[in-house]
């Protein structure tokens, strides 16, 4: 419940989701890199953010859904290259970043940013930065690696997922790709 309304709520985000097989490679690098400090996310975990709603009224998700129903998407399959192994301090967490972040990528977070503004979940405007966790809590300086990582997320569609007791539910999907 949310303690100000007293409104059953859920926390929410907006993300692209990793395929199976490419958690589990994933999963393998960061298993090579021998980490002695941190967290791991669990594998089943892993995504790439694209807006971070937190605290939201269950009566306010079906609104959310129509909102994102009507934006424009890429009209085809985003792809974001994972090669870049970096520490963000002040969050204390171990991400892996795109080098160069893809203008299709950067629209439908700003899609989804015009969106949600008229719901007031956001109360101060973050500059994104794309990335996917691979542990929290990580307060090391940046782990050598035997291998670079390149790690291609391909995505024909986003979610909206729940985060609730350290999992994450998938609520509702959107396709990336013009329908044919």
């Amino acid at each position: 419940m949310n303690e100000e309304s007293r409104e059953p709520f859920k926390r929410l985000f907006f993300a692209l989701d990793c395929a199976p097989a490419q958690r589990r490679e994933i999963a393998q690098w960061r298993s090579a890199l021998q980490l002695r400090n941190g967290r791991p996310v669990p594998v089943e975990n892993f995504h790439l953010t694209l807006k971070f709603l937190g605290a939201v009224g269950v009566a306010q998700i079906a609104g959310i859904c129509d909102a994102v129903a009507s934006i424009r998407t890429p009209g085809e399959r985003l792809t974001v290259v994972l090669n870049r192994l970096d520490v963000w301090l002040r969050a204390g967490a171990l991400i892996l970043a795109p080098e160069q972040t893809p203008p299709a990528l950067l629209r439908l977070v700003y899609a989804l940013e015009q969106a949600m503004l008229p719901f007031g979940l956001e109360e101060a405007p973050r500059e994104y930065r794309p990335h996917l966790t691979l542990a929290r809590q990580y307060r090391a300086p940046v782990p050598e690696s035997a291998t670079a990582p390149q790690f291609f997320l391909r995505a024909d569609r986003f979610t909206l997922f729940e985060s609730h007791k350290g999992r994450y539910r998938a609520l509702a999907q959107w396709p990336l790709i013009d329908p044919p």
